[in-house]
């Protein structure tokens, strides 16, 4: 059995002219970083203030260890001070006219004194604040205010620690030293850490695993390897990014070469095998970027697997790549099943960009290798 297992359901309006907002998810998580990752108001702060009280489910049911927090069928709301849950905001919440100490002393007042003593200092050394601890908050820098906010949640010795968008507004060093600072704690406390983002980035360096939020729901759930690689269907990979995805019909299965043809509008692909697909059936698929190769085009290109002709209509620069959009040739107004021109996204290193002297040359071929072209199980759009 889980540390955690959270199964909710909750109607939100937005607002009178906006449309209703259902939360229904079903999550279970043990010792370890679980990322909540989506788009804004995809249902992930929601699901914070569930665990923690702030918020009353209409229906479901919340345990952890064990212990019985919500349970809509037995009338069952434990408040939230008796959650044993540690909370980390985006504001950090820090009380403004108590020092770091005090803060941190707020939350185990009724301790024993040497306890409590031991715990504040244990605490001011692990998150490098002991020379901080008389300072207001509107005295620490935004990483201090951070880890002061994390230092007072852990204080209180939590079951689940919960962290809404701790990043958020820190510059590029705040953001690696709280990474270092979370991986600390997943080792030193062996709780469940929840932690909602929608930088897909910031996913994949913490997670042990990713539950993805889409519109109230949880669509996918998996190590980052398992949903990078392998996204549930279309709308999951664009939401992790993944600008190359098509819509095609089934044109050849194999099962002895492992291989079945997808012809798109303007190109056809070979893929995987595809077991119960049939020809003639309509499917999604998708590449990464940093998988689709550019290269000079030759004569003979058309004759090869996946070696597509293509054109370069823009350029978009990155602190270490470069990111091209491509035109597949003789397109005639042809889509990629979104109503929106195709186009095949590859991103290159600026010493790549360097040797293919891009300027020089119109012509081009991007190879999508069989190896990398995931053809999605379900089909959402």
């Amino acid at each position: 059995m889980a540390q955690l297992e959270c199964n909710i359901q909750k109607a939100f309006r937005r607002g009178e002219e906006a449309p209703g907002f259902q939360l229904d998810v079903c999550l279970e998580c043990d010792a370890g970083i679980t990322v909540l990752f989506g788009a804004s108001g995809a249902g992930k702060t929601l699901t914070l203030d569930s665990l923690a009280g702030f918020l009353a489910p209409d229906g479901g049911r919340i345990l952890l260890h064990d212990r019985i927090l919500f349970d809509s069928q037995s009338s069952v709301f434990m408040p939230p001070q008796r959650r044993g849950i540690g909370y980390v905001f985006q504001n950090y919440a820090l009380f403004p006219h108590m020092t770091v100490e005090q803060n941190l002393a707020f939350g185990i007042a009724h301790t024993p004194a040497l306890e409590r003593h031991r715990r504040i200092r244990e605490m001011l050394d692990l998150f490098g604040l002991t020379a901080h601890a008389a300072r207001m908050p509107r005295d620490l820098s935004g990483g201090e205010k951070q880890r002061a906010s994390i230092a007072r949640a852990l204080i209180r010795q939590p079951k689940l620690l919960l962290l809404d968008e701790p990043v958020r507004g820190l510059d590029y060093q705040l953001r690696h030293d709280f990474y270092a600072v979370v991986r600390n704690i997943r080792q030193s406390y062996k709780i469940p850490i929840l932690l909602v983002t929608h930088d897909v980035t910031e996913g994949f360096v913490l997670a042990d695993r990713i539950a993805v939020y889409r519109a109230g729901r949880i669509v996918q759930t998996g190590t980052p390897d398992e949903v990078f690689l392998h996204p549930r269907n279309a709308a999951v990979a664009r939401l992790l990014g993944i600008t190359n995805v098509f819509s095609g019909t089934v044109e050849e299965l194999d099962p002895m070469s492992d291989t079945s043809v997808i012809r798109t509008s303007t190109f056809p692909v070979k893929g995987p095998y595809l077991p119960g697909r049939l020809r003639g059936d309509k499917v999604w698929f998708c590449i990464s970027s940093e998988h689709v190769a550019l290269s000079a085009a030759a004569a003979n290109d058309r004759a090869r697997d996946n070696q597509i002709p293509v054109s370069i209509v823009e350029e978009i620069p990155t602190p270490s790549t470069i990111r091209l959009l491509l035109r597949v040739h003789g397109e005639a107004g042809s889509s990629n099943g979104s109503g929106t021109p195709s186009q095949i996204e590859t991103e290159i290193s600026r010493a790549a960009y360097n040797k293919l002297g891009l300027a020089t040359r119109k012509d081009w071929t991007a190879t999508l290798p069989k190896a990398f072209i995931h053809i999605f199980p379900e089909q959402s759009e």
